[in-house]
């Protein structure tokens, strides 16, 4: 008895089709764990990246209020704590100001904290953002 080519050909493919079964459920059990990490390493580094920007910010903030006439480095570490405490929420825990480095002619704005994380029981990244500049004054015209 000879099998048609046509039957034998469907036999085959049949055959083939039905050997794959599952092959689907299984690579997904071997991908999806991959995928689910690098989704939380992206919203990791997304909140990190947050925490920076709250940080420089009130650095910032700091700076340019201590560095206006006639103020100094407490009223620009009290302004970045004013901006932190509106901003940082839960993103910027820990959150610390400095002035450590300021003198008569500069002023430096040192903010640090540390960022939210993902993971329970995981501590999260630990921040520094700081801000420097020149102290403003009056001088007399053609004094330096």
């Amino acid at each position: 008895m000879m099998l048609s080519r046509a039957r034998l050909t469907a036999w085959w493919h049949g055959r083939r089709f039905q050997d794959d079964r599952g092959d689907t459920s299984m690579q997904m059990a071997i991908v999806f764990p991959f995928v689910l990490l690098l989704t939380v390493a992206v919203i990791q580094a997304s909140m990190w990246y947050y925490a920076r920007q709250i940080a420089l910010t009130a650095a910032r903030e700091g700076l340019s209020t201590a560095r206006s006439y006639q103020a100094g480095p407490a009223e620009g570490a009290t302004r970045a704590r004013d901006v932190l405490n509106r901003t940082a929420g839960d993103s910027l825990m820990s959150a610390g100001v400095s002035t450590t480095g300021s003198g008569a002619q500069r002023i430096r704005i040192e903010v640090s904290g540390t960022a939210q994380s993902m993971l329970p029981g995981v501590p999260g990244l630990h921040i520094t953002q700081s801000a420097s500049g020149t102290v403003e004054r009056w001088t007399k015209p053609g004094t330096p």
